[in-house]
């Protein structure tokens, strides 16, 4: 490891920490999404990281939504909260239980706005009871539909089930959205050379109403016009 790349993970476990306290007692949602801001400019801007949202127009400004986003490093959560910035709308992440547990983004987790998915499926009553808790609060729920990150050549892992069941449940519009840069590999030349900056660019896909009974990975895969 180089020393510029051990300065860069140095510098963003300090401030995942100190934002992950800040964020420990603010109620508020707005105030959280004012801070989780703060936080993404902040390591994006040492990291000489650009986000850039292809078309402004459709990002939302009221409702509730699941948001969809593809995952494939683990800086996804803050691109989205940059390219949201514009816009009063606040996410509770699913986030799982060794992400809540870890040394590195554990406070984070915890305190920035995020519901718990267990792989114990006596849990599983609680997850979905978080999640309508945090919608009855009129947050909305950002989820990675592939479950863990793609570590693959392909541009997409199966989606999970979990998604429409959310949805249903809940009555809530599905909202895709893609992050079409290769972001592992963005993340890897932000920590290696950081003097010329890397841009990742954001697409928001058209709605999908909760009793669409169509495939759902298939509708974002035309939607963004993926391949298989």
């Amino acid at each position: 490891m180089k020393i510029h790349e051990i300065k860069i993970w140095l510098y963003a476990f300090f401030l995942t920490n100190r934002y992950g306290i800040k964020l420990q007692n603010i109620p508020k949602h707005s105030d959280k999404k004012k801070l989780r801001l703060e936080y993404a400019k902040k390591l994006f801007n040492k990291m000489n990281i650009e986000i850039n949202v292809e078309n402004h127009r459709k990002i939302p400004q009221e409702g509730k939504y699941i948001f969809l986003v593809n995952h494939r490093s683990i800086i996804d959560p803050l691109i989205l909260d940059i390219a949201l910035q514009h816009s009063p709308i606040f996410g509770l992440w699913v986030a799982k239980t060794e992400l809540y547990n870890s040394f590195f983004f554990g406070n984070a987790v915890r305190n920035g706005g995020c519901i718990k998915v267990s792989r114990d499926k006596t849990q599983i009553r609680e997850f979905f009871s978080d999640i309508k808790k945090g919608l009855e609060k009129g947050s909305s729920i950002c989820i990675f539909p592939e479950g863990t990150r793609n570590k693959t050549e392909d541009s997409l892992l199966t989606f999970k089930e979990g998604v429409r069941i959310i949805a249903l449940k809940n009555k809530i519009p599905i909202l895709p959205v893609y992050i079409k840069t290769r972001t592992d590999i963005s993340l890897k030349q932000a920590l290696n050379n950081n003097t010329s900056a890397t841009e990742v660019i954001v697409e928001f896909g058209d709605p999908i109403m909760y009793n669409n009974k169509e495939n759902i990975e298939t509708l974002y895969r035309e939607m963004f016009h993926i391949k298989h």
